[in-house]
């Protein structure tokens, strides 16, 4: 049995993002095969929380209420934490994304491994930004702590690796896994309804898909756009996103286009299945968790062309792939599936059956375990 410690404020309790997913389900599925695991990150209370989840035993630690700089009251309860919960019960691994060892002592016995989530320098070189001096002396930081890595995607590992050195320790591929066992939940089809999921904000591609949709409701008028995720994301000036984009773009862009906000994943779950296509134009992904998630409900799903989209969907064979920066190009991908529906639902049938293939829980649990025991054992 190994004793697993991963360390973030993202859990799926709480959290709908990508890592918070991941680790509500990595952490169940290895909780079943007989490991321990501890979730420990920093809360939005002024105490501790403790909280069990199917086994999975999460801390979040109190949010720093002095005036001393949040990475450092941060990094020091959750090292006292670390050491509390050596204590009761020995680490074998400890992990987290790239900056999460950097104010991290390196003497704790724990295998440290880093998991390339997307971190700043990778989203730094997609969305065309300058690295920040000190986010970046952060990650490399950290990176020098590390015994091994995982990437989600070859893509993520590639590009990473432009930035950061690896200290030629192993890196491992290991995609994120889903539970491939959900059944498709039991709906009436809205031939209508056209779905996206996500942060509703610039790099998922929200601006790009509202005007492809215009162009699309000019030929097909009783189309309809959903959007979900949170709306509250919003610049360092303050400004919500939405606010923003209601601002650049005229009411004509928002025509039978409505934003829902977050909800709990089961009813995603069934928004997908309901939805008669869905479209997910991020401007870049470390792997794409929404598009799996919908392919997996045999679903016709649109992705990006870029980044690890490829990885993820073959064009017209498991989904469609577009240029997310072309409108033009969205709204021609939306329109084949439009007039291509029969075509379009064998898509999505192969599509889901790649998916229970490649994202299988049971196996990709399974090489975290094998890779978890190998950097154990030293044989890397």
């Amino acid at each position: 049995m190994m004793h697993i410690v991963y360390l973030s404020g993202e859990y799926a309790l709480w959290a709908t993002g990508g890592v918070g997913v991941f680790l509500q389900t990595i952490g169940r599925a290895l909780v079943k095969k007989g490991h321990a695991v501890s979730i420990v990150g920093v809360g939005v209370e002024d105490k501790e929380v403790v909280l069990d989840d199917e086994g999975v035993s999460i801390y979040r630690l109190p949010k720093n209420t002095s005036k001393l700089p949040n990475f450092y009251v941060n990094s020091m309860r959750i090292h006292k934490k670390v050491l509390a919960l050596q204590k009761e019960l020995p680490i074998d691994i400890i992990e987290t994304a790239e900056g999460g060892f950097a104010f991290l002592p390196k003497s704790h016995p724990a295998k440290k491994i880093i998991r390339l989530h997307g971190g700043h320098h990778f989203f730094a070189e997609a969305e065309n930004r300058g690295i920040n001096f000190k986010k970046g002396i952060i990650e490399k930081r950290s990176f020098k702590k590390a015994d091994a890595f995982i990437a989600v995607s070859e893509y993520v590992k590639i590009h990473t690796a432009k930035f950061l050195s690896y200290h030629d320790r192993s890196v491992a591929i290991i995609n994120y896994p889903i539970n491939t066992n959900i059944v498709i939940p039991e709906v009436t089809i809205q031939e209508d309804i056209i779905l996206f999921a996500g942060t509703i904000c610039e790099k998922k591609g929200v601006r790009e898909l509202l005007q492809a949709f215009k162009i699309v409701r000019e030929k097909y008028p009783t189309k309809k756009l959903d959007l979900y995720g949170r709306l509250n994301w919003m610049y360092p000036n303050g400004t919500l996103y939405i606010d923003q984009l209601k601002q650049d773009l005229d009411a004509s862009y928002f025509e039978n286009v409505s934003f829902k906000g977050s909800i709990p994943r089961h009813e995603l779950d069934a928004k997908y299945a309901a939805a008669s296509l869905c479209v997910f134009p991020s401007h870049m992904e470390t792997q794409g968790l929404v598009s799996i998630e919908a392919m997996l409900l045999e679903k016709l799903v649109i992705f990006s062309k870029y980044g690890p989209g490829p990885e993820t969907i073959q064009h017209k064979e498991t989904g469609l792939l577009c240029d997310v920066y072309d409108p033009i190009d969205i709204a021609n991908q939306i329109e084949w599936s439009i007039t291509h529906e029969e075509e379009g639902n064998e898509i999505a049938a192969a599509g889901r059956l790649k998916v229970k293939e490649k994202y299988n829980l049971e196996h990709i649990t399974e090489k975290n375990i094998a890779f978890y025991n190998t950097i154990l054992n030293g044989n890397i």
